[in-house]
């Protein structure tokens, strides 16, 4: 692909502006900070809990609509070994939305919590806690990784229109044998986005629980529709004769530039001023997409870990430094993976999947099952992570060890599993965590075991948590003032 210098410019002046509106919005914001009363974290991370409903409907819309959004689903269809059929992502997003309004949001506003992790530093105490966070910070570092992949295959030339024939069946087709897998992806998709912190910062960041549950509504319509124009335009890529254009022959797939489809479709099918907008667009979202999950891994870690753990007096002008820090650091590890892939979906459909597996589960039982506890968590922790290694993967090169029913090789040679088998670790590990929960409550109410072989202290926790929430936070307080100190929202705007 060749340069072109004006679309060059023309990126160039708008990552400018960018910055520029940056820096004015954080000079207007530090002067709105000083009007504000309440903990410096709480307005940091979550704008005072006073973010305006179009904002947020804006913003958690932008979040997923991102650059692996739009890249992701146009590979996908342009791909002949996949189609349209298996381009999941809009749909499953619209069921994302629906279950974290109805179910999710409820629980995490009115309880009043900061980050995702909260409940469970409540719950089941620091060190299980920094356990737990592993994965969702890994999934952040993926998703940047995803970000930034979808970045560099956005830089393109703007070129001319090219002629059109039907080539290739982009529509694709679902064989009997393929059913497991793609209901497991739908799965994934669908669930997985509820075990991301970045969700969660929209929906703690609204003023209340009903504008919580609007802002995901409303959000689940505009992804089924910014979901519309990647379709199209990979179908065109699919159907296009690529020799007949200025591109050339072999085509995109055949030269392992699948995942970088629609920046080339818009380079030598459109019109110059449509490729430099398109382009543009594709800038943008992959830019809201990354500040998302840079502000996402951020405030766990400097909340969850740096203020609740390592030091619990920190000031808030050096939890700001850590937060800078943060973004940094998480920055950088998510670059260094684009050297390994090129691939949009690889990170994608990875960091999803480790999403679902292991703290999908763990979410669901710290959040609705009252018997849950670390010793539960502890297992079905374990048992996900260890399964989903053993299974496999092959988008990262990594053999299963387990071979489910129809586990078969592609025409790589490379074994695929064909069995839903992410679902099925999914249950095991959400089955584990309330079984196991409940046999170790069994045994220590029963006093089959002292108490002072428990470890989690189960029984003081199970009492704060059969409380009233404000009541179990106000005991949390009193006890280590530095960790619901940032959990009680005390801000007013």
């Amino acid at each position: 692909m060749s340069l072109n210098v004006p679309g060059l410019v023309v990126m160039g002046l708008f990552y400018v502006l960018i910055l520029a509106t940056g820096i004015w919005a954080s000079m207007r914001s530090k002067k709105e900070e000083k009007k504000c009363k309440g903990d410096g974290m709480e307005i940091t991370l979550l704008a005072g809990r006073n973010i305006n409903l179009l904002v947020g409907i804006f913003t958690l819309t932008a979040t997923w609509v991102g650059g692996g959004f739009i890249l992701g689903i146009a590979e996908a269809v342009y791909n002949p070994t996949l189609g349209l059929v298996w381009a999941l992502m809009p749909v499953p997003y619209v069921l994302t939305f629906f279950l974290g309004g109805f179910f999710f949001a409820k629980p995490m506003r009115e309880n009043k919590y900061l980050t995702m992790m909260d409940p469970f530093q409540i719950k089941y105490g620091n060190v299980l806690s920094s356990a737990l966070i592993l994965p969702a910070l890994v999934a952040d570092v993926l998703w940047v990784a995803r970000t930034l992949v979808s970045l560099g295959c956005g830089r393109g030339d703007p070129g001319n229109m090219g002629e059109e024939t039907v080539k290739a069946p982009w529509v694709g087709k679902l064989e009997g044998q393929d059913v497991g897998k793609w209901i497991d992806d739908f799965m994934v998709l669908a669930l997985g986005g509820l075990a991301y912190q970045a969700f969660y910062q929209r929906i703690l960041a609204a003023t209340s629980y009903t504008q919580a549950q609007v802002t995901c509504f409303a959000s689940s319509a505009f992804c089924l529709v910014l979901g519309i124009p990647s379709i199209l335009i990979g179908a065109v890529a699919a159907s296009t004769d690529w020799n007949s254009t200025s591109y050339g022959s072999p085509s995109p797939y055949e030269r392992g530039q699948a995942g970088s489809v629609l920046p080339i479709a818009l380079q030598y099918l459109t019109p110059a001023y449509i490729s430099v907008i398109g382009i543009g667009a594709v800038a943008a979202a992959v830019m809201s997409s990354m500040d998302s999950a840079l502000l996402s891994s951020a405030s766990m870690f400097s909340s969850n870990i740096y203020k609740n753990i390592i030091r619990k007096q920190a000031s808030d002008r050096e939890m700001m430094w850590v937060i800078r820090i943060s973004v940094v650091v998480v920055g950088l590890a998510g670059t260094a993976l684009t050297f390994l892939d090129n691939s949009v979906l690889v990170f994608w459909l990875v960091g999803v999947d480790m999403s679902y597996t292991i703290m999908f589960p763990q979410l669901v039982c710290v959040l609705f099952f009252k018997v849950s506890n670390g010793y539960g968590a502890s297992v079905g922790y374990i048992l996900g992570m260890v399964l989903r290694l053993l299974s496999g993967e092959p988008l990262i090169g990594l053999p299963p060890a387990i071979h489910f029913p129809g586990c078969r090789p592609d025409s790589d040679g490379k074994m695929i599993q064909y069995f839903p088998f992410r679902t099925t670790i999914m249950l095991m590990s959400l089955v584990s965590i309330v079984l196991v929960s409940w046999l170790a409550s069994i045994i220590f109410n029963k006093g089959l075991l002292s108490e002072r072989w428990d470890v989690f202290k189960i029984n003081r926790r199970q009492a704060k948590a059969g409380a009233v929430p404000t009541a179990a936070l106000e005991d949390q307080k009193k006890k280590d003032p530095a960790v619901t100190q940032q959990l009680l929202s005390t801000t007013s705007c």
